[in-house]
């Protein structure tokens, strides 16, 4: 595809980890290093001959580092204010009030400048800011972006020197180091980084974040976006439950952390969120370690209340991550993903219905219920890391791994036959294996962004048109996501959203911004017909 932008990385010697127990988990860090050698495991009882798999639990000290001063090819700008010599508030890498705190000391509370107000310079914020118009912390490692690499922060300023400091202001900065990260201005990219593009072509941009960003790795995380704002749900390993959700506006691009209350969920990697009537979240399975969940939580969004439903007596899927879930006709559906012990086939509803308990209150008599599906036709192999988009009454099935292949082939069922139907693209589509890549749908196309190939990580964008079931090429500007897998997407409005990942040695916590631009109008096909005849 003559758009597609290609990332390679040099996978981790055998000799940097511990093997892991001989019992396969179907966790990421031995589904990312499957390659072409393709290793020869079919019961799937035993990973000893995985040269360089990380043990479970094991972390690099990179992935909990800030990496607010990474480099952005986003495309936005902004003109510094009237000179000002007041220190905003809390100056690291996240957001508090955004209050000012006046120097002490100074005239009404706030130091004024010995030279006269100039209006505001219609210069955007570069590389390199004047004496007069910044003046970074000790330690401060950025030049432009309102943060530091090493997470200090710094003291903003115009018109005065660094003599001219009280003992107060010098005593506020050294504190200033001290304080939790957050930042009270969005990270400003640098536009000389990111080549020219036309403005009729799909660009790839880091976003500007700020607020109460995630402080922990985002890997095998969920997105769940409930009108203009995306609800993360797990995806790190820190033990405090309350810590394990954030939001992200993606009006504003700003991250909050909101509090919620009720039966809140453990910490979990690899689950599901499906989003019910626009109001409710429900979360399915994942784990942690070497602990699985077979267990369901809901979210109301408007209370923030959580609640663990009642389940009837019956059968029941075992407890899995790696799955993947999607509603319709009143139910949850859930298909695939790992046990511990082997990858899955099965196809499991969860019963949704308007009088079912946790979904429109509480009704003692009733519960929910499992159900195991019963399929027609040759259906898909067992597997995880794969993605499932429900369209219409269509489930279509891209990738994923059974813990010694990465597939290439795509499966669509109709879920009201409950018959599966194999696509396979035809010359000269080109075939792509995929792992703990992403799927987004975008009008009659589906996004496969990022994940695993079988050989390294990537940052491919590949466009599957739902009509002729092949794959399509696409130019695509900017400077894309650096190569990961097990991260998230979105669509809003005429933007997809990325949010985290992971490479095998770091894990993310970043924002990227794919703009549709002139193809915009693809959310609002939602019309056509899928050809499963091919």
């Amino acid at each position: 595809m003559s758009g597609r932008s290609s990332g390679t990385r040099t996978p981790p010697s055998s000799s940097q980890f511990a093997y892991p127990s001989n019992v396969y988990s179907l966790d990421e860090e031995q589904l990312y290093t499957i390659s072409a050698a393709l290793i020869t495991d079919p019961d799937m009882h035993s990973t000893r001959n995985l040269d360089d798999v990380p043990e479970e639990g094991q972390s690099n000290a990179g992935m909990y580092m800030n990496r607010s001063a990474a480099s952005s090819a986003s495309t936005f700008h902004a003109a510094p204010g009237p000179a000002s010599a007041t220190i905003p508030g809390p100056a690291a890498s996240g957001n508090g009030s955004g209050r000012s705190t006046p120097i002490p000391g100074a005239q009404g509370g706030v130091a004024q400048s010995s030279r006269p107000r100039r209006a505001a310079s219609s210069r955007t914020m570069g590389h390199k800011a004047s004496s007069e118009q910044l003046q970074a912390a000790p330690g401060s490692g950025n030049g432009g972006g309102g943060s530091s690499a090493n997470g200090h922060g710094s003291v903003r300023r115009t018109g005065s020197t660094a003599s001219g400091l009280s003992k107060s202001t010098t005593r506020l900065r050294s504190e200033n180091q001290q304080l939790p990260r957050y930042r009270s201005i969005p990270r400003l990219p640098h536009d000389k980084e990111a080549p020219p593009a036309p403005t009729t072509g799909m660009y790839w941009s880091r976003a500007p974040a700020w607020g109460t960003m995630p402080t922990r790795q985002l890997r095998s995380l969920s997105a769940t976006l409930v009108d203009s704002v995306v609800w993360i749900i797990g995806g790190n390993e820190d033990k405090d439950r309350s810590r394990d959700i954030y939001c992200f506006d993606t009006e504003t691009m700003q991250w909050s952390h909101p509090d919620t209350v009720g039966d809140i969920p453990p910490p979990c990697r690899a689950h599901t969120a499906t989003l019910v009537d626009n109001k409710k979240i429900v979360v399915y399975g994942g784990g942690l370690g070497s602990i699985y969940h077979d267990t369901v939580y809901i979210l109301d969004v408007a209370t923030r209340r959580w609640t663990q439903p009642a389940i009837l007596d019956g059968p029941r899927p075992a407890e899995r991550r790696a799955h993947t879930a999607g509603y319709y006709d009143g139910k949850l559906w859930i298909f695939g993903g790992g046990n511990g012990m082997r990858a899955l086939d099965d196809l499991w509803t969860l019963s949704l219905g308007p009088n079912q308990h946790g979904v429109e209150g509480p009704d003692k008599k009733r519960g929910l219920k499992w159900e195991e599906m019963a399929t027609t036709g040759r259906k898909p192999g067992r597997r995880g890391y794969h993605t499932s988009s429900f369209i219409g009454n269509k489930m279509v099935t891209v990738g994923g791994s059974d813990g010694k292949d990465c597939f290439t082939d795509i499966w669509i069922l109709n879920l009201d036959t409950l018959a599966w139907t194999c696509i396979i693209p035809q010359p000269p589509n080109a075939v792509y294996k995929r792992l703990s890549h992403s799927a987004t749908v975008v009008g009659s196309y589906v996004f496969i962004i990022g994940g695993h190939n079988g050989e390294e990580y990537t940052s491919d964008v590949l466009l599957l048109n739902l009509v002729s079931l092949q794959f399509e090429p696409r130019t695509i500007y900017g400077r894309p996501f650096s190569v990961r897998g097990n991260h998230a997407t979105v669509l809003a409005d005429s933007r997809v959203f990325l949010f985290g990942g992971f490479n095998g040695q770091t894990a993310y916590e970043d924002v990227y911004i794919l703009d549709l631009s002139t193809y915009a109008y693809l959310p609002q096909v939602t019309s056509f017909t899928m050809d499963t005849e091919l």
